[in-house]
């Protein structure tokens, strides 16, 4: 039998499970929150999975009610807390936005601590049984599954010349471990909410700001940040997380369908994301842009000495930082599930 005629009865097996499955599915609906509406992974994945896709997917037994959480008038470290208290079932945010209430989350993420994508999923994936098993314990939450986004890069109102010439500047960060790395050099880490950050640039409130390499583009940042700095200070870890006593209360065969579903989507994230980091940075400086006109901002590329610079505020700022935030469950979680990817143990 050809290749071709086997792979093509493979594939229609498959759709005929999967329409099986989906008929065998309780009838449920559910309330989602999703992260920034303005990010391109929130606008050509993210909703369009939740407002048709997973309708289709299920041959219509499963429905949400979807809505990003800044549409709610949310500034994003709220977003876990309410999911707790039941007042949604499914939440996606960003990690570093919840390090203040529970400062494990930073932990595969650490500033610093990653230098490229491949070494942040390696990291993602090692830590993401020890971060489950907290939500489940500690939080009330069921941990789906964890994403990225660009790595997270500094927009600057003014000239750069690298991590030396932070001091003294304000730099609006999202998490802890941002400004532990900030506040080495001497700079002042600012919590500005997302969507405040371009007039707090204009008005000269901060002078620096950080997110991912598309994210302050599709923001409109470089209208006050004529800077762009590209070492990656991390890389923006996110999550879909359920109210753990909804999730438990789900139809077995709902659980899986919708662990499978949502896992296939955060994959889709990490693919885009890749794909966008470079992109976001030529769509910030000079192009070729495939979102609009090129912004024309000044590229800033760090340097061997930023790069060693990176390495040892991560060493003597960043997980001493962390761990006197979060604690003993911090040190040995890192230990026992980073030290090896990441070649680190805290003492």
């Amino acid at each position: 039998m050809p290749i071709n005629r086997i792979s093509l009865i493979a594939v229609a097996a498959s759709l005929a499970a999967t329409a099986a499955l989906a008929q065998d599915l309780p009838e449920t609906t559910i309330n989602v929150v999703g992260n920034l509406s303005i990010t391109t992974q929130s606008q050509q994945l993210e909703q369009p999975f939740w407002n048709e896709g997973i309708a289709e997917a299920s041959g219509g037994r499963i429905t949400a009610n979807f809505r990003p959480w800044n549409e709610m008038g949310l500034k994003g470290p709220e977003v876990f807390g309410l999911l707790a208290d039941g007042v949604m079932n499914i939440a996606t945010a960003q990690l570093g936005h919840h390090s203040g209430a529970a400062p494990i989350n930073d932990g595969h993420d650490l500033a610093g601590l990653s230098a490229t994508f491949d070494e942040f999923r390696k990291a993602t994936d090692a830590f993401f049984p020890a971060l489950q098993q907290y939500y489940r314990d500690e939080l009330g939450l069921h941990l789906i599954s964890l994403q990225s986004y660009q790595s997270q890069i500094m927009y600057c109102r003014d000239e750069l010349g690298g991590l030396e010439d932070l001091e003294g500047k304000r730099i609006r960060s999202s998490g802890a471990s941002q400004a532990d790395f900030i506040n080495h050099f001497g700079g002042s880490g600012v919590d500005v909410a997302f969507g405040e950050v371009q007039q707090a640039l204009e008005q000269g409130v901060i002078d620096c700001a950080i997110t991912g390499t598309l994210g302050g583009y599709t923001a409109r940042w470089y209208e006050a940040a004529r800077h762009l700095y590209t070492l990656p200070v991390n890389f923006g870890a996110g999550a879909t997380v359920a109210n753990a006593a909804w999730w438990d209360g789900l139809d077995p065969a709902v659980q899986e369908f919708l662990t499978k579903e949502i896992t296939d989507l955060s994959e889709e994230m990490w693919a885009l994301n890749r794909e966008e980091n470079d992109i976001g940075i030529a769509c910030n400086t000079d192009g070729p842009c495939p979102l609009g006109e090129p912004a024309g901002m000044a590229l800033i590329e760090p340097t061997e000495a930023d790069i060693a610079a990176k390495r040892e505020a991560l060493l003597n700022a960043v997980l001493p930082g962390w761990v006197e935030r979060c604690g003993d469950v911090c040190k040995t979680e890192f230990n026992e599930n980073l030290a090896e990817v990441t070649g680190l143990t805290i003492d």
